[in-house]
């Protein structure tokens, strides 16, 4: 038998942390490798040994198995444990680790290449029995086929997939998928089968050892999806038929044991949702995921396992470990990313000046109900663009399902996270959604919506909590200013000798101005118009606190406390309504950072993989003119109108966020300049 004594975790962030954390209660050593974009992660200080892999990008750093087993070597680990995404399942890496004398934590190459190939997968599960979806040749598909999913082969993540309403649309998006496939994950295969519009998402965790046994783990639901990727994960899955389950899981073991498999695996399967009718539910293969998922906490809260415990013992030769045969309580999580729902999801990076989410656990084993927090970031970390978007999972474990999902938007609500946008918001929104409290969730959910957090940002909190919020920011700058001052500390704030009009402080909140008007009235701050009426709210001068100011706001006989933090022109209020994110606006504007009319800036740092369009040329609104890449997506930037276009960059082209693209001059403005 294999006794395991350093493993090296071929991967970042938050798995890596989360795979320290088992291997130093087990009494494992640890080592990190790490690109230049991540040293200054936590994961790299956590490890007992931490290995530099020179570069930024994916392909020069995390799927470079060469460096990564000379890593190895180099550190003494004895095992490599390959977390999720980059080298995973990639069974070329775990036949070179093996090869290198190596214990490699995962399933046999064997396995891994079984599964590698979608449309070979299919076809293999069709034959041991489990349901199956038919797939269509892009080339064969007709009208009666439609609408149609398109997907990589070798991928995951939801990149490479496309849905297809129309015919005419097949061959573009074919293209486009082929595309993103080859990028994300080294093959251009593309398939297409039939996509389920009203179908969930519920998968099946096994672990399987040498001896051919098989564990079934119940099932998780992970139906809540943006661009396919997972948003909101949970087990059980709620509201399944016990018929259903028994399916599943059925299946699950029957596609495990087809390929042997060892290790942590997933099988996914789509269920049909004709059951909320009276019908009956339709379950069919989707892929099986030959490594551990990002889910996976929720599996180990209810049924009281370590996964990747149970991934080290069968590394080592050992046997499946015992497990509860049914969940106990209701266990969901969600995962926050960096990202903007209300701009398509667009990615975001830079410094996460807080984060701050005050949860029970950090990575650790549920011992009783309770929240805890997998993260690869903390309050200071730099989010870059070279990964994805994903900046934690929270999970809470419940007796209930309604009791969870409530825990855990309240955990969201209270958590400090300043400096860049996320999807926060969107989260608490959606776990009090009522059709998903009632468990009426299906793949296109979020693309159906009307939810708040999608259709536009803005201040949380009826118009009473909006108000005092944006005041709770200008008292704040008031506090500011005084502690700041070098002489005159008597004089009150705001103070004139004769009154002529409010104090104004303007706000930029989302591309809106906003300007707050206060006047100091014998010590207490009013909130005015800008007419100089007193609204009715009213506020101390603020207290100061760890990294901010305390500022209580009355109003109609309510005291609402607000935290408000000041960073460079950033301010950011933690209010009882929720989180609002501010920037002070400049009394004057340097003309040098003003660009012109018509002008294209990225929307974040990003590669230049795509122009569409020549300068000089007339395009039409929406039409797109180049492509970037960022966090491991694809961003098509579109002509917002009618015009002219002036390229500014070029293919290959790394760019930041607020660099010129192109210029696209309307016939009415162009007419203008020429008159002026």
């Amino acid at each position: 038998m294999t006794v395991i004594a350093k493993i090296l975790v071929a991967n970042r962030g938050e798995i890596a942390r989360r795979v320290f954390t088992t291997a130093r209660r087990l009494g494992i050593g640890t080592v990190a490798v790490y690109s230049d974009a991540d040293a200054g992660l936590p994961f790299v200080a956590e490890a007992d040994l931490a290995v530099r892999l020179p570069g930024n990008t994916p392909a020069e750093t995390y799927l470079r198995g060469d460096l990564v087993i000379e890593a190895a070597k180099k550190a003494g680990a004895d095992a490599i444990h390959p977390g999720y995404g980059f080298l995973s399942e990639n069974a070329d890496f775990a036949r070179a680790v093996i090869a290198a004398g190596l214990t490699w934590i995962g399933p046999t190459p064997e396995s891994i290449d079984s599964m590698g190939s979608k449309i070979a997968a299919k076809e293999l599960m069709a034959a041991a029995g489990v349901p199956v979806f038919g797939q269509i040749d892009p080339a064969d598909a007709t009208e009666a086929d439609l609408p149609l999913l398109v997907k990589a082969s070798a991928g995951g993540g939801g990149r490479g997939m496309r849905i297809v309403r129309s015919l005419g649309d097949l061959a573009g998006q074919v293209e486009l998928a082929s595309t993103e496939a080859a990028s994300a994950f080294g093959d251009a295969t593309v398939f297409c089968e039939p996509y389920l519009e009203n179908g969930r998402h519920v998968e099946v965790q096994v672990v399987g050892d040498t001896f051919g046994n098989v564990l079934v783990l119940g099932e998780r639901d992970c139906s809540l999806q943006r661009r396919h990727q997972k948003v909101v994960e949970e087990a059980p899955a709620p509201g399944l038929s016990d018929q259903t389950r028994r399916t599943l899981h059925e299946g699950a073991a029957l596609a495990a044991k087809a390929i042997g498999y060892v290790g942590a695996g997933t099988v996914e399967f789509m269920v049909s949702t004709s059951s909320t009718s009276g019908g009956q539910e339709r379950v069919s293969f989707l892929e099986m995921n030959t490594r551990l998922q990002v889910e996976h906490p929720v599996t180990e809260a209810v049924f009281g396992i370590d996964l990747v415990e149970a991934q080290v013992r069968v590394a080592e030769g050992g046997t499946v470990p015992e497990a509860p045969t049914h969940p106990r309580g209701h266990a969901v999580e969600v995962r926050l990313y960096a990202e903007d729902p209300a701009a398509d999801y667009q990615p975001q990076s830079g410094l996460l000046d807080a984060f701050d989410i005050p949860t029970d656990l950090a990575f650790d084993q549920f011992t009783t109900y309770g929240t805890r927090l997998d993260s690869g970031f903390v309050s200071g970390s730099e989010v870059g663009t070279h990964y994805d978007a994903m900046l934690a999972k929270v999970i809470c474990w419940a007796p209930t399902r309604e009791l969870a999902l409530r825990q855990l938007a309240g955990v969201l609500h209270r958590s400090r996270l300043h400096g860049i946008r996320t999807n926060r918001d969107l989260l608490v929104e959606l776990l009090g959604h009522p059709d998903v409290v009632a468990g009426r969730m299906t793949t296109n959910f979020l693309a159906e919506a009307e939810l708040d957090a999608l259709g536009g940002r803005h201040v949380p909190g009826r118009p009473a909590d909006q108000g005092c919020a944006l005041f709770a920011a200008a008292v704040a700058l008031v506090g500011e200013s005084v502690r700041s001052r070098r002489v005159q500390q008597a004089i009150p704030a705001g103070w004139r000798n004769v009154y002529s009009g409010p104090q104004v402080e303007t706000f930029d909140l989302d591309g809106t101005e906003i300007r707050v008007g206060w006047r100091d009235a014998r010590g207490v701050l009013e909130f005015v118009d800008l007419y100089g009426e007193v609204t009715g709210a009213t506020a101390t001068m603020p207290e100061e606190i760890a990294g901010g100011w305390r500022v209580v706001v009355e109003h109609d006989g309510l005291l609402r406390a607000h935290d408000v933090f000041l960073n460079a022109d950033r301010v950011d209020v933690q209010a009882p309504s929720g989180h609002v994110a501010l920037r002070r606006v400049p009394r004057f504007v340097d003309p040098a950072e003003q660009v012109s009319a018509g002008s294209l800036l990225a929307p974040m740092p990003g590669t230049v993989i795509a122009v569409q369009a020549e300068s000089g040329a007339e395009v039409e609104a929406g039409q797109t003119l180049l492509v970037l890449e960022a966090m491991k997506m694809q961003h098509s930037i579109t002509a917002p109108g009618d015009g002219v276009v002036e390229i500014a960059v070029k293919v290959g082209q790394q760019v930041s966020a607020g660099d010129v693209l192109a210029v696209v001059t309307s016939e009415e403005e162009s007419t203008n300049e020429e008159s002026a």
